[in-house]
């Protein structure tokens, strides 16, 4: 792979109203535009369904073992972005693209409760804060802006994260 960093990028597919998800589209836009000679961006729309996420995020760290991923995702109504510190496992009522809806109400069947990033989120929304940038800290997900708003701030936010994981005493 040519020895640069891989962060891959995912977005969702249709679901609901969304014939061509904002997740997705936002995804695309940052592969077009790239993080610099340093990092490879790969891309990858996952369909709403609770067992094939599950099976194409697997395979993404199996194959590609990037430095990270940043999974992209809307909010109806939301006009920030909000970096999510913590995946929650539980409370999931609603049905997938193919009408499924785990019994447990679970994303992951026996898997953890939550699921932290390493990245510092909180540190990450302070610095694009601090800037005058719409970006919440969040410890629950979800974003919907326009691509072509989110795409230079996406890249942005993975900088700043790539950088903090090079030196995370600086996120301290």
């Amino acid at each position: 792979m040519n020895g640069r960093e891989i962060v891959v990028v995912t977005g969702f597919g249709p679901f609901r109203q969304f014939l061509l998800n904002p997740s997705w589209k936002a995804a695309q836009g940052l592969k077009l535009v790239g993080l610099g000679e340093q990092t490879e961006v790969s891309i990858k729309e996952v369909p709403v369904s609770y067992v094939k996420t599950l099976q194409i995020i697997a395979e993404i760290w199996q194959t590609l073992h990037p430095k990270f991923a940043v999974h992209l995702g809307v909010a109806r109504g939301s006009s920030v972005v909000f970096l999510e510190q913590t995946g929650k496992n539980s409370g999931y009522r609603d049905k997938d693209v193919y009408g499924f809806c785990p019994d447990s109400h679970c994303c992951v069947e026996g898997g953890p409760e939550n699921l932290d990033s390493v990245v510092n989120m909180r540190a990450v929304a302070k610095e694009f804060q601090q800037a005058g940038t719409d970006v919440v800290y969040s410890r629950d997900a979800g974003s919907l802006t326009s691509a072509d708003r989110l795409v230079p701030l996406l890249q942005s936010l993975i900088h700043t994260m790539l950088d903090q994981l090079e030196d995370p005493l600086e996120s301290a």
